[in-house]
């Protein structure tokens, strides 16, 4: 964390710059503005402090200097008493906050933390958008925890390596965005090809699986190819692999070893190298153990094992990630961003987020689009009580139903209530669902 300090006077800026660097940041002290200016980049990885009233050019000559260069490097005030209209000056001029003179060292380092907070996201969001940029097709891993940080290093490591993998983790933790980084850091040059293994019919399973051959069965008019033999050169992703029958994990199983396949109808054996990446919400080798999943299709996939994080035990990325969703909204929708404080922000941070990321990113999607809005504070709440059970109502049903992916059968279980109450509330709130 870093800080430029800007104080005139000796003491003060030694006792502040001892304050600061107490609180953990790297202090460059200025006793002016245009020393100060000679240290400022567009891309500064920190927050400037500094006095309103400075030999020659002022603390809000410096704040028009800073929004020139970069409008969104946050500057906090420091203020004399009773400079109130010098505050308020500075505010619309773009300050992030002010500090009225004699101030105490956890009221600066407060607002000083909670600007270099700020200054972090807008950088990493800047990052993101020059990746994305870049590479428009290619997902990104969007946090700073140790969890994330950890994960980074490992798609690194193994997505070069073409070792097969199994990805373990909560509904709506990012599986799919997993796989497909590691498919476009292996640099293989063939297709990445996603199967979801549930929704999948056992009576289709071998032939868009393996293809078949004109007039295999009735119907096949001319040859098709499946999708392992799409896959060749690439990555397969078989998603929701616990869900896979065990009569069709055995044909499966066969393929995977030999890396060999015959279409439906045919009798060459046709050599496919590809890559396997499955991923799975469920145990498993508890589930191998119960005899509901093949124990040696178990261990054909996971030569290297992955494990999501839910999103509760990533609590820290949320304020990242939820700015990375809602610019991406509003960037699509032709949306202004929304805003929120650091209250409202905290408390989305305490929440538990059953869903993981995918009910995240359908919360930004909803507070771009103005379907919800930030909590008001206390203090400026003017609905009538009914009116804001029937809003809080109306919330904790889009979250459960985020977190079964819109299945009204299953939300009703969740919430408790029969489902034809469930129905009622969802004609009541005009809320949408896809799934019966």
């Amino acid at each position: 964390m870093q800080a430029i300090l800007v104080e005139d006077e000796a003491a003060l800026r030694l006792a502040t710059t001892q304050t600061l660097e107490l609180g953990g940041f790297a202090v460059h002290a200025c006793a002016s503005a245009e020393e100060a200016r000679t240290q400022l980049q567009p891309d500064f990885n920190g927050v400037i402090v500094s006095d309103v009233r400075l030999p020659g050019r002022s603390g809000l000559d410096l704040l028009d200097d800073i929004a020139a260069l970069d409008a969104e490097l946050p500057v906090i005030i420091v203020t004399g008493h009773g400079d109130v209209d010098m505050a308020v000056a500075a505010m619309r001029a773009g300050a992030y906050d002010f500090i009225e003179k004699p101030f105490a060292a956890e009221r600066l380092l407060n607002a000083v933390r909670r600007a270099q907070e700020r200054r972090s996201l807008v950088l990493e969001n800047r990052r993101l958008k020059s990746a994305w940029a870049l590479h428009p097709d290619t997902p990104q891993l969007v946090g700073r925890s140790e969890a994330i940080e950890r994960l980074k290093v490992l798609v690194r490591n193994i997505a070069p390596a073409g070792v097969d993998i199994l990805i373990n983790g909560q509904t709506g933790t990012g599986k799919e965005v997993v796989a497909r980084l590691i498919h476009a850091a292996s640099e293989r040059k063939g297709n990445f090809v996603a199967i979801n293994c549930g929704a999948l019919p056992e009576s289709v399973f071998e032939s868009e699986m393996f293809g078949h051959e004109a007039g295999a069965f009735t119907g096949a008019q001319k040859r098709r190819i499946g999708k392992l033999e799409y896959a060749n050169g690439g990555t397969l992703f078989l998603d929701e692999i616990e869900s896979m029958p065990m009569a069709l994990q055995v044909k499966l199983l066969r393929a995977l070893q030999e890396r060999r396949l015959e279409r439906l109808g045919g009798n060459d054996s046709i050599a496919v190298n590809f890559r396997v990446i499955a991923a799975s919400k469920a145990d498993l080798l508890q589930l191998s153990a119960q005899g509901q999943f093949r124990e040696d299709l178990y261990y054909r996939l996971g030569v290297a094992i992955i494990d999501l994080p839910p999103l509760c035990e990533r609590r820290d990325d949320i304020a990242l990630l939820l700015a990375h969703f809602v610019q991406d909204a509003a960037r699509r929708y032709g949306r202004a961003l929304p805003q929120w404080s650091d209250a409202q922000m905290a408390q989305w941070q305490a929440a538990d987020w059953p869903g993981n990321l995918r009910e995240l990113r359908n919360f930004a999607e909803r507070l771009v689009l103005g379907i919800v809005a930030p909590a008001a504070p206390q203090s400026t709440l003017v609905q009538p009580l009914p009116a804001q059970v029937d809003a809080y109502e109306r919330e904790v049903i889009i979250r459960a139903l985020d977190s079964v992916d819109g299945n009204v059968a299953s939300a009703a279980d969740c919430l408790g209530v029969p489902r034809k109450t469930l129905y009622d509330k969802l004609k009541k709130y005009q809320l949408a669902t896809g799934k019966k």
